[in-house]
């Protein structure tokens, strides 16, 4: 290894890191980079069974016995569940560059990064109100029908849901033993922190149910370097007809260039808001039609893995090459370049039937899919057999792929798709 190389530990990475990383390192145009990988897979098993006994406190003074030595040079994580903010406290522990944990907690706390926002940034809030599980009658949630409702502390859009009835809510919200058991379980790390560093007056295990919000979709992408706030794009979220359920999304954005940047300022202004200085950071938000006005869904501390390579494909700038250089207190080349493509898509493949994949791609099917387009990026979320991952109740479809991929124009983007999807025998309904 040379001299300039970096240490770097990757925390429960997901899919598409390990591929994303080896290519951004080999670009990164500045030290070689050697990755350590520690954590697991919440939806594999027997990875996922490590979350009965997981603590995070434990397992930082376990990582920091471990990496000490070695040493480190810099901690990354694109996971939301704990990656992050384990990342964050291992990062403060050796002295490694790194993002404040306590602005991390809160805006992993969805209904403190509404208070926070409420005093703040209030003209990109919403109406909001935290309930337990436990509640017992409509009149405990002051806001009016249909809402939004989900999780003060989750990942990946678990039991978030648009509820139109209290009958409909109180549905949404019964569980079987084994599903609190899991509740809990997801939750209790965070949980466990949010008590110990903060003084926090609504528990991480409450529910949080937040106005209805009309207007596009969007997520805005960037990095804090040192308290610098950079804006790298806008994806565009197109959902599945007559659901919350994402469909794609396209970069760049289509927002008129006046809408563009007032959403990139309420972002910037957002995350300066929640103390977020160092380290990658998400915004989704709304656009309202009507006024042009950002709303927050919600901020994710953390690069949006999923859309690495689509700025790369676009501007040539790859999220993972910023991630690793701002982990080392490097700075990364953000000026916007041409990529080879003038727009990229992530397509979303999902089951609402809950049935398995009939026919999942083979091997042969794969290889044609490297040898039809080299600049692809594919990732698969089935059991053996097609078998699909994830609980219907939870999230309302089962996300069995995903499909990254470059277009020179609208139409070219949209052939090679249809061509892929088809040859691919992938599925959706």
């Amino acid at each position: 290894m040379a001299e300039s190389s970096k240490n770097i530990l990757v925390l429960f990475d997901a899919d598409w890191d390990r591929q994303q990383l080896r290519k951004a390192a080999r670009q990164a145009g500045g030290p070689g980079f050697r990755f350590y990988y520690e954590g697991f897979d919440l939806f594999s098993f027997p990875s996922n069974a490590q979350l009965l006994s997981f603590d995070v406190f434990r397992f930082v003074d376990w990582l920091e016995r471990k990496y000490r030595s070695l040493p480190l040079h810099g901690v990354t994580s694109s996971n939301e569940q704990f990656g992050a903010l384990v990342g964050a406290l291992l990062a403060q522990r050796l002295g490694l560059p790194g993002a404040d944990p306590k602005a991390l907690i809160a805006a992993q706390h969805k209904y403190v990064a509404r208070r926070i926002l409420e005093r703040d940034v209030p003209e990109a809030n919403v109406k909001f109100h935290a309930f337990p599980y436990t509640f017992r009658s409509a009149d405990e949630i002051p806001l009016a029908y249909p809402f939004y409702v989900k999780p003060v502390k989750a990942a990946y859009s678990v039991l978030a849901r648009r509820v139109d009835s209290f009958e409909q809510l109180q549905q949404h919200m019964t569980f079987h033993p084994w599903e609190k058991y899991i509740i809990k379980r997801l939750v209790r790390p965070f949980n466990d922190v949010v008590r110990k560093l903060t003084d926090f007056d609504v528990d991480a295990h409450w529910m949080l149910a937040e106005e209805l919000i009309d207007g596009q979709q969007i997520n805005v992408d960037g990095v804090a370097i040192n308290g610098e706030i950079h804006v790298l794009g806008i994806v565009d979220a197109v959902m599945y007809p007559g659901t919350d359920q994402f469909m794609r999304f396209e970069y760049p954005t289509r927002l008129p260039a006046e809408r563009e940047a007032h959403a990139r300022e309420t972002a910037k202004r957002i995350v300066e808001a929640l103390g977020i200085d160092h380290g990658m950071f998400n915004v989704e938000m709304r656009v309202c039609g009507s006024t042009g006005e950002c709303r927050l869904i919600e901020v994710n501390p953390r690069m949006a893995a999923q859309f690495s390579d689509l700025y790369e494909k676009v501007d040539g700038i790859n999220l993972h090459d910023v991630a690793l250089l701002v982990a080392v207190d490097g700075r990364p080349d953000l000026t916007p370049r041409r990529g080879k493509y003038r727009m990229a898509t992530s397509f979303v493949f999902r089951k609402f039937d809950g049935k398995p994949l009939l026919n999942p791609p083979t091997h042969d099917k794969l290889r044609w899919l490297q040898e039809f387009d080299p600049d692809a990026f594919l990732a698969m979320f089935l059991k053996s057999g097609g078998g699909l991952k994830r609980e219907m109740k939870w999230l309302g479809s089962h996300r069995y792929a995903t499909l990254n991929m470059g277009g020179h124009s609208e139409q070219h983007l949209f052939e090679k798709y249809e061509t892929v999807k088809n040859t691919l025998g992938f599925e959706t309904g």
